[in-house]
């Protein structure tokens, strides 16, 4: 069994959607949350699910350990950001080589890095006059929005898009293709 931990910071819809889609599953299964905001709806989701949850906090992510020993006893072979905001620190990333997936809500390279988040990205997109936007899922680097690219998807920017219509476009997008990208990838890691 490929045992996934979900990194998030607020409601949790994307990670509703993958716990979903891995219910039942015969190779996969979201063992573990991890939410770095007491109070996110992530949480009020873990309890509703039954699944543990593991609530960090900054010094120790970023200046100890990065929650590696707590995550290697929940025997977690593989990390999928939903919505995570802090940046993952090289501890991490080096305790699960491409192992750690995210989905960031614009076509990288572009609208990409620190700050470049959620209504940021879909303003920002808007104000360049771009005719595209889409989803990017690659695999996390120590660089904001720059690791490998694995999967995108575009959708149409139409006359009179605003930040708001464009997010829900793109959240479709998100719960159409993060979940099956997830399963493909995470089957192909524990092959090797």
């Amino acid at each position: 069994m490929i045992q996934i931990a979900v990194f998030a910071s607020g409601a949790g819809s994307n990670a509703q959607k993958l716990i979903e889609y891995f219910r039942g599953h015969a190779q996969i299964r979201i063992s573990l949350i991890v939410c770095n905001k007491p109070g996110a709806g992530i949480l009020q989701i873990a309890a509703k699910e039954q699944i543990p949850s593991l609530l960090i906090e900054k010094e120790r992510f970023f200046k100890e350990d990065a929650y590696t020993s707590a995550l290697k006893a929940a025997q977690i072979d593989f990390i999928v950001l939903a919505g995570f905001l802090w940046k993952v620190p090289p501890v991490l990333i080096n305790a699960y080589p491409q192992r750690i997936v995210n989905i960031h809500p614009a076509l990288l390279p572009k609208f990409g890095g620190k700050g470049m988040y959620g209504h940021f990205v879909h303003e920002a997109v808007i104000a360049a006059g771009e005719k595209q936007s889409g989803i990017s899922i690659h695999y996390i680097d120590e660089v904001y929005d720059h690791g490998n690219i694995i999967f995108q998807c575009s959708c149409e920017i139409t006359a009179g898009e605003t930040p708001e219509t464009l997010a829900k476009k793109i959240q479709l997008l998100e719960h159409a293709h993060y979940a099956p990208v997830i399963e493909r990838i995470a089957q192909l890691q524990n092959q090797r």
